[in-house]
């Protein structure tokens, strides 16, 4: 495992010397994990012209059993139906996080029991803690005082922000009754207002931002 790590922080370095590329996580089990197809590249262009950041325009696509993973800092997955790692996936993905990797998972509405499953198959001594609004992922660099936005209505539930924080530093969100994904949509698709669409990309910024920081 150290072995895998010093090469994770490795590729990590490299990336952030030569421009980094994030990626979509293509899971097995059955769900859509290509689910929001224009959200990730609207993201992308809102924070190189906003945040000063200086990713490829196109983001990636990537197994969660792949050593490609590591080429990655920020790992999105989304999506309605179930979700399933192997065990050589699971480990692979706590490598990663472990190494400096970051996994973003947006609930895109249905996503949430099926993934809690999976989840101590990754950290089977950690369990997923909401965040407070609080947390730096709420502040910079666009403020939300009260923590996740609300984006789409589903249930009529609160926006929760649950993570896992190895040594201090957030190492998984889980985005919930939220849809930020849906938001990052190019406008069309949803027909949001443009208000609800700025309001999404800016935490998804915020999210890019502490990844790129931390």
């Amino acid at each position: 495992m150290k072995n895998t790590l010093i090469f994770g922080l490795l590729i990590f370095l490299t990336a952030q010397l030569q421009g980094q590329q994030i990626a979509i996580l293509k899971y097995r089990g059955g769900g859509d994990w290509y689910a929001n197809p224009t959200s990730l590249e609207n993201l992308i262009a809102f924070c190189n012209t906003e945040i000063g950041s200086s990713m490829d325009p196109k983001p990636a696509t990537v197994a969660p059993g792949s050593s490609d993973l590591f080429q990655y800092p920020f790992i999105h997955m989304t999506g309605h139906g179930n979700v399933h790692f192997n065990a050589q996936e699971a480990k692979n993905l706590q490598q990663y996080l472990l190494s400096g990797g970051f996994l973003h998972v947006d609930d895109n509405y249905g996503m949430f029991d099926y993934f809690k499953k999976q989840l101590p198959k990754i950290f089977p001594d950690n369990q997923l803690v909401e965040l407070p609004a609080t947390h730096p992922i709420f502040r910079e660099p666009f403020d939300f005082p009260n923590g996740l936005p609300k984006i789409h209505e589903h249930d009529g539930k609160r926006p929760q922000a649950f993570g896992i924080i190895n040594n201090n530093r957030l190492v998984l969100l889980f985005t919930f009754e939220s849809d930020l994904g849906d938001g990052w949509e190019n406008q069309q698709v949803h027909n949001d207002p443009e208000e609800i669409r700025i309001k999404a990309l800016k935490m998804g910024a915020n999210i890019i931002s502490y990844v790129f920081k931390n």
